[in-house]
C-alpha cells in the first residue's frame, strides 16, 4: 500500500518540510520547502509553525508523519526552542490523526547518505539522486526530505520483516532436527 510521508526538520525560526509517496520500492517526490516562522516572539512563532504544518497537512493529505528527533546542543535555551518547534509541528500531525515517528540526525543520516556523520551537503546530494530531483533542494527542505526517505526505507524494511516465515526449528540456541 502507498504511503505519502510527511518529513518535519523542525527549527524555532525555519522548519522544513518535505512529502513524498512511496510506489512500491520507489520514492516519489511530492513537494517540499521552508516554513519561515521569524524572528518575533517565541509563541507566534510556534503558531506559525502549527499552522502551516496543518495546512501543509491539508495540501498533501499524507498518511504518516516523520520527524527529526531533537539533539542535545551546548545551548539550553536553543535545545528548548527546538524542542517546542517539534512539538508545535507534532501537535499539527496528531491533531490531523497521523501516527508520529522520530528519528535521530544519526539515523536519517545512515539511511540517506549511509553514513551517521554525514554533513548537510551529501545530504542535499542523495536527496537530490533518491528522488530524481532536477536541482538540490534548499538545506532545511532536503533534512525534511531526508527524514521522509529514512521513514520510506524503515517502514519497507519493517514490513518486510513482518512478512518474513522462520526457516527451521531453533530452540534455545540449537538447531533441532
Amino acid at each position: 500500500m502507498a504511503e505519502i510521508i510527511l518529513g518535519i526538520d523542525p527549527g524555532s525560526r525555519k522548519t522544513g518540510y518535505g512529502v513524498i509517496k512511496t510506489q512500491g520500492s520507489a520514492l516519489v517526490y511530492l513537494g517540499s520547502g521552508c516554513i519561515n516562522a521569524g524572528s518575533g516572539a517565541l509563541y507566534k512563532r510556534l503558531q506559525t509553525i502549527f499552522v502551516a504544518v496543518s495546512t501543509i497537512i491539508e495540501q498533501f493529505s499524507p498518511t504518516v508523519f516523520a520527524i527529526e528527533e531533537t539533539f542535545l546542543s551546548k545551548n539550553v535555551q536553543s535545545t528548548v526552542k527546538l524542542s517546542e518547534a517539534r512539538a508545535a509541528a507534532m501537535i499539527a500531525g496528531s491533531n490531523a490523526g497521523l501516527e508520529i515517528f522520530e528519528y535521530t540526525p544519526r539515523q536519517i543520516k545512515q539511511a540517506v547518505v549511509g553514513y551517521g556523520a554525514a554533513q548537510k551537503h551529501q545530504v542535499q546530494y542523495m536527496v537530490e539522486r533518491i528522488l530524481k530531483l532536477s536541482g538540490t533542494p534548499q538545506a532545511d527542505a532536503a533534512d525534511a526530505l531526508a527524514c521522509a526517505i529514512c521513514h520510506g526505507y524503515t517502514s519497507a524494511v519493517t514490513k518486510a520483516m513482518r512478512s518474513t516465515v522462520p526457516v527451521g526449528n531453533f530452540g534455545h540456541g540449537r538447531f533441532q532436527n
